[in-house]
Order: C-alpha cells, then structure tokens, then sequence
C-alpha cells in the first residue's frame, strides 16, 4: 500500500497542513481533562462561583477551536484521499490501455473492473482514515499517558496492566480475521464476472430458457461472498465488546484505587476525575488503532491487487529505436515472412510458417476452418499481439519499428463482434476520424450500405444508439462498424468476417463498393462464406495454421483439395460449374 501512496506527492503540503491540525486538535482534547479538574478542585470543592464561570468558559473555548480544527481536517483529508482516487484511478486506467490483449486476458475484465473501483475505493477510505489517525491515535495514547503520570504516577499501574491486555485483545481478534479480506476480493470478482455475464448474455439466457439457471449462479456466488464477509464481520465483531469490557475493568480498577488514594489524603476528587478521562482517551486512542487494523488488511490486499495491475509490464511496446522515429508509412502493403504465432499455455501454435504479401490496390482473402488460425493473422497486423517467429511487415517496414500509434492510425480493422459505443451513430462513425466532414461520414455510411436504415431513423444520424448498439440488427451494427472503419481512410483495411451477418445481396453491393473506395490500400478480408471470397484478387485458404494453398478462385479448385471441400460444402454443382 505504501507503494501505491507515492500519487500524493503533489499534497504533500495540504497533508502537513492536515497534520498540523490533527495535533492541534489533540492537544485540544488532552487540555480539556486538565481543565475540568481545576474547576472541580477549585471552583466546586472550595465553592468558588467566579472561577467555575471563568474557567468554563475557557473550556468551551477550546473545544470551539478543538472543533473548528476538526472540521478543517476533516475536510482536507476528504480532499486528499478523494483526489489519491482519481490519480489512481486515472492511473491504472491508463496503463490498463496500454495492455496487449494476452493481459487482459491474464486478470481478467471483471477483476480489471472491480480493482479499478472496489479496490482503490478501500484503499481511499482507509488513507482517510489514516490521515486522521496516525497522528490523532499516538498523540492521544501518549499524551494521556504522560498527563496520567502527571496526575498521580502511582494509579497508572493499572494502565499498565491493561493496556497489554487490550493490545493482545486486537491482535488476536485481527490475526483470526486477516486471512479473510483477500478472500473477500477475490470472491467480489467472482460474483463481477457472474454479473457481468448475465448482462451481456441475457438475450442467450432468455432464447435458451436458462434464466433459472443463472439466477442460481448468481445466489451462490452472491451467498459464497455474503457467507465469507459474515465470517470475518463476526470476528471483527468481538473485538467492541471486547474492548468495551477491558475498558470497563479498568475504569472501576482507576476509581476504586482511586477512592482509597483520595481517601489517604494522596490525590483530589478532580485529579481522579482527569485521570478517568485521561485513561479513556488512551483506551480509545487504541480503539482507534483497532479500527485502523480492521480497514487497513483489506486496504492492504487491495492495494496489492492494484499494484499487480501497475506491475504488469506490456508485452506489446513500442521499441526505443520506432519511439525515436518520425517517418510516415508510405504504403499499405503487408507481408508476412515465415510467421509463426502461439498462444500463452497452448499445446501448439495457432500459425506455422506464414509467408504470404498483400498489395496496395488488390483484395486478399482468407478462408479456413473454425480455429484454422484467420482471425490471429489478422490480428498480428496492428500488434495484438507480437510474432513468436518470423516478421510481419507493413508499409516494407517491421511493424515492431513503428510506434503502435503510427501503425494503428494507417490500419482499419473491423472486428468479428461489431462493437458500437453509447452515443449518436454520427459519434460512432466519426470514432474513426475524429475531424471527419459531415460530407465524409455520409459517404461512408452510403459505401457500407448503411445510409439508408440511418436516414430512415427518427433523427437520422443524429439518433441516439443504446450502449453495444443493442437497439441495432446485426447486420446493422456491422454495416456501422464497416462505416467506421471506412471514414478513416487508412492505408491497410482489415475485416475480419465482418459480412457474416449480411444478406447475399448486400454482402455483393458491399465488397461492389468497396473496390473503388479501397483501390489505394490494401485490403485483407476473412470470412466463412466462400462467396464473400470468390472475387478476391488472392484467396489463402489456412488449415490447421499453416497455408494451404494460395492463388485465385479457380487455380484453387483445381490445385488446393482444402478448399474445394469448403467451397463444395456451400455451393451447389450449379453454382461450382
């Protein structure tokens, strides 16, 4: 956790203030007892009205002030751990951008969500609390140490006594409860991702009648983490009455020592009185320690798990030598030299020996089986993920010698599962080109055959999409996407099966348009349907991730069996001949 409190450097002089006043307010509350025996002492005992007046109102004074520095420090630790949120926040965030889709994949989008808010919310509270304890709670238990000693040395013995014995209290009760507040966060992301699920998933739940059936994972992952947080709340519980108890023991002990000592003569009925006050203030200075060590654990796991976020390194970073270049990619073309490609963990590699070029001007397609390898072609174009051997070019270049940045920003890539944001399909489309014209945005829309469904919508391109686009058919949703991905005019476009969810007679009018659109860029295009690839200028048919043969339609049939059984399993003899 410690780690994670270098984000408040910059308020390092608002936390010196914070302090300044927490001590203020300290010596305040340690004043107050003092105070109060001389009143009783002097004022009561000896019947004098005047100095009982004189020194009450000096009382309320400093509590005013006492009260006055709290509210202040109150507010400005507030301040600090809110905004120590939002820099870690804004932090990891920012480095959760950064990762490859192999990190994501490694934690997780459902515990990448709960670190992100639950974990550094925890980590907020407790530095809040901290803020106005680590000073409060050992000035309070060593200033009324000292003001007991002052008082009568000899009656602090049973502070001694108890003190251990409250002190043993806690760590008992907190070593038993430890454990747990790990626990308790991994099960939190446990019940995210259950969540989560549901929610994406619910039109899968409900064709599939398994609505039930979720409901019930959703209860146990619910009851596992309720029953876990019951366990550690009852340990924890202990600890008040506990504490409440030895405190008790205590002050009897003070008063009935107390009531012989001032019956010998040795100490006044106001001096016991301060000394009663003095020893709840030590007692409860180590309440508040016990509260800092109930939050603090919790804290604790959080902010490791947020430090494993920070610690996780990229495996897809740009190299010194392409942060330090300024060159501007000057074609389109991409080749694949020898690429072979695994998966972390997996038994064998997804690619084997790639060696293929598609050039600006000309439409490349693959084809293969489900899990042949197609979409990890692709997606070792923009840097998804890096070669395990040979090299990928784009523009005649190393796509690891461009930045990610340079790279992308010439790459187009519109994904299996069309992804659209809440917002306007005007937003949408112009996420592709941010200072896209409005002539620009049409002309895409009408190029990806989305023109008209968008203009016969209440405000045309001005109407509102509900987030994922959920308000859109699929193959809406993908013609928006395709749209998207055309308003940036890019020099390499990569669609990955993004006509799937299209009729044969858009899909043809579609790739019609698309030719003239793309003439200047290389174009590589997946698919399943062997239609979508027949007029391609080059088809690579993958089998098991490795090639199985290249060329064009008709040199395939005759020369690559793979792909005539795909073609023979679509298309009827007619349509073959």
């Amino acid at each position: 956790m410690l780690k994670l409190f270098r984000f408040l450097r910059p308020y390092r002089a608002v936390i010196a203030f914070v302090m300044v006043l927490i001590l203020l307010q300290s010596l305040s509350e340690l004043y107050l007892p003092t105070i109060m025996a001389d009143i009783v002492n002097i004022g009561v005992v000896d019947g004098n009205t005047a100095y009982i007046w004189k020194m009450g109102g000096f009382m309320l004074a400093v509590t005013l002030a006492g009260t006055a520095v709290s509210i202040l420090a109150s507010y400005h630790s507030s301040k600090i751990s809110s905004a120590f949120g939002r820099i870690v926040r804004g932090k990891v965030f920012a480095h959760v951008e950064k990762f490859s889709l192999r990190e994501f994949g490694e934690i997780g989008t459902a515990s990448l969500i709960t670190r992100t808010t639950n974990d550094i919310n925890q980590v907020q509270q407790v530095l809040m609390m901290m803020l106005r304890m680590m000073v409060m709670a050992p000035m309070m238990c060593i200033g009324g140490i000292i003001m007991a000693l002052y008082k009568d040395a000899e009656l602090t013995v049973v502070l001694l006594v108890a003190m251990p014995v409250l002190a043993g209290a806690i760590w008992l009760v907190v070593s038993k409860g430890l454990p747990y507040f790990k626990v308790i966060q991994k099960k939190l992301d446990r019940l995210n991702l259950v969540l989560r699920e549901g929610l994406t998933g619910i039109r899968v739940i409900r064709s599939f009648n398994r609505t039930e059936h979720e409901k019930t994972r959703f209860e146990e992952a619910n009851r596992d983490l309720m029953d876990t947080a019951v366990k550690v709340n009852q340990i924890m519980a202990v600890m008040m009455p506990l504490m409440m108890l030895i405190m008790n023991f205590s002050t009897i002990a003070i008063v009935w020592f107390g009531g012989l000592r001032i019956n010998d003569g040795a100490m006044l009925v106001g001096d016991l009185m301060a000394f009663i006050s003095y020893a709840m203030q030590i007692m409860f200075s180590l309440l508040m320690f016990s509260m800092m060590f109930v939050m603090v654990p919790r804290a604790s796991a959080s902010a490791v798990r947020i430090g494993e976020v920070l610690a996780l390194e990229p495996t897809i970073e740009d190299q010194p030598a392409a942060r330090g270049g300024g060159s501007k990619m000057a074609s389109g073309e991409v080749e694949f030299r020898d690429v072979s490609f695994s998966y972390p963990g997996a038994e064998r590699p997804a690619l084997s020996g790639l060696t293929f070029r598609a050039k600006p001007g000309e439409v490349t397609a693959i084809i293969g089986g489900t899990g042949s390898g197609k979409t990890s072609l692709l997606h070792l174009i923009p840097r998804f993920f890096d070669a395990a051997s040979g090299t990928v070019l784009v523009g005649g270049r190393d796509v690891r010698s461009w930045t990610q940045e340079e790279l992308r920003r010439n790459i187009s890539l519109v994904p299996q599962k069309a992804v659209l944001f809440s917002g306007t399909v005007n937003a949408n489309i112009r996420y592709g080109k941010d200072d896209a014209s409005e002539e620009e945005i049409r002309r895409a829309a009408a190029t990806a055959q989305a023109l008209d469904f968008v203009e016969a919508m209440p405000e045309g391109f001005e109407s509102e999409l509900s987030q994922g686009g959920v308000n859109l058919s699929g193959g809406q949703k993908q013609r928006l996407s395709i749209a998207r991905a055309l308003v940036r005019r890019p020099l390499v476009y990569l669609f990955d099966d993004s006509f799937s969810a299209l009729d044969y007679k858009t899909d043809a009018k579609l790739r019609g348009a698309l030719k003239e659109e793309t003439r200047d860029a290389a174009v590589l295009i997946v698919a399943q349907r062997v239609s979508t690839v027949m007029d391609a200028d080059r088809i690579i048919v993958l089998d098991e991730g490795r090639i199985a043969g290249i060329g064009r339609h008709g040199e395939l049939m005759e020369g690559c069996s793979v792909y005539r059984e795909i073609v023979e399993s679509q298309l009827s003899e007619e349509e073959i001949a």
